[in-house]
């Protein structure tokens, strides 16, 4: 066991931890006052549920022996996984295992994002459950246990695919399957918080840090690029973005901003540790255009998805995985890309992104289908009206000022004031 790899691990497993609830405050700032208890316990509950669910069996179909496909259940309910050393690898079994837990629950939590305000909690919980053992842990497997992703070379340093390919798939489905808010195109849904908002994607750039830089589980070279990447990647997007607002709207805005730091540490992830950092900055600024131009495609279509998990996840990383296949250098760390005159490498990422989004999708719809013929997936629509805390929680994010309480017991009146 290498001590200083060890300790850097533990800190990037302490950063990826935080972005969950980093992202419980963005997707939070950005929906209506009404609803933000239940958007944030959306990412919050990942902690504790998918936490579990990768102690128990997830990090088993993940990384323990098996087929190309799926791996086995040789670390089911963490057997074998202690302070030895992971194989090949120079920190203990354990801290890998908790390291890539953290991957799963932000994941997990990201789809959420595109059914805020009318998806029944128990229905999600049932939904996030099955997702986790059914998509994330196979393509885990597929790019970074020994799946035939890895054999064949597809590239995918620190989640493009396994994160935000799989969690925009997922996002279009569950939006189309739950089916838009009643007053979708009737009404601007306008955030009710954009300084909670700005310092949630504060809070996901730090812990990216972790995400990306982490992902070397080494203090070298390969740690240092991929930091380092992580931080130009957005930085380019951020002026892309701004400088596309001012040609469509004449201003830039604080929500366009925040966006577009999350597209940027979306499309770097895939390839942070195998690009320059001048393709850092040209991947940040070139999948900007296409992010936004979805964004603004989703915003006249029937397609619900709240706070623009397809545009900025789900294209972000399709774009990003692509362009690692572009952008990939041998001068740092990666095969030849195709500006070194190799076209392989963007074929197979073709090829992860295709098959990633075909399977994502086939078995969003099966759980999501098998979830509904046991509950209904959506809340009562006067419960939609009133705001979704109350109906599914019993709480309020805001009091009116005036003392009043929430009653919890339900003979009484769920959730009535007194």
């Amino acid at each position: 066991m290498n001590p200083v790899d060890t300790l850097f691990v533990i800190v990037a497993t302490a950063l990826v931890l935080l972005m969950t609830p980093a992202l419980a405050l963005f997707y939070g700032g950005l929906v209506r006052a009404k609803s933000i208890l239940n958007t944030m316990m959306m990412s919050l509950v990942a902690l504790g549920l998918i936490g579990l669910l990768w102690a128990a069996v997830g990090y088993s179909l993940a990384f323990a022996p098996g087929s190309e496909f799926i791996g086995g259940f040789g670390h089911t309910m963490l057997q074998g996984v202690d302070l030895g050393l992971r194989e090949g690898k120079t920190i203990p079994h354990l801290l890998y295992f908790a390291y890539q837990g953290t991957f799963a629950i932000i994941t997990a939590a990201l789809i959420s994002g595109a059914i805020v305000e009318r998806m029944r909690f128990t229905a999600y919980l049932f939904f996030l459950a099955g997702w986790s053992l059914l998509v994330y842990a196979p393509v885990a497997h597929w790019a970074w246990g020994g799946g035939w992703m890895e054999r064949l070379g597809i590239l995918d340093f620190a989640g493009g695919t396994v994160v935000h390919i799989t969690a925009g798939t997922a996002a279009w489905v569950a939006a189309t399957m739950v089916g838009p808010r009643h007053d979708h195109g009737r009404q601007a849904f306008l955030p009710h918080n954009v300084p909670m908002m700005l310092t949630g994607a504060a809070l996901l750039w730090f812990g990216w840090v972790g995400f990306n830089g982490g992902s070397a589980l080494s203090v070298n070279g390969t740690a240092v690029q991929a930091t380092v990447n992580t931080i130009l990647a957005p930085i380019a997007a951020v002026v892309t973005w701004m400088v596309l607002e001012y040609r469509r709207f004449g201003r830039a805005t604080a929500v366009g901003a925040g966006t577009a730091i999350v597209v940027g540490l979306v499309a770097i992830t895939p390839g942070c540790g195998f690009v320059s950092p001048l393709a850092a900055l040209v991947i940040g600024a070139l999948t900007a255009i296409p992010c936004q131009l979805v964004i603004h495609w989703r915003v006249r279509t029937a397609l619900d998805d709240s706070l623009d998990v397809v545009g900025a996840h789900g294209t972000g990383g399709i774009v990003g995985a692509l362009l690692t296949g572009v952008f990939t250098s041998t001068a740092w760390g990666g095969p030849a890309g195709l500006l070194e005159g190799a076209t392989r490498p963007l074929l197979l990422q073709a090829l992860g992104v295709t098959a990633t989004i075909a399977w994502t999708a086939a078995a969003t719809w099966l759980i999501l289908t098998t979830v509904r013929a046991f509950t209904p997936l959506r809340i009562p629509a006067r419960d939609e009206a009133a705001g979704i805390d109350v109906g599914q929680h019993g709480e309020e994010g805001y009091s009116d000022g005036e003392g009043a309480i929430l009653v919890l017991d339900p003979s009484i009146t769920r959730g009535s004031r007194v």
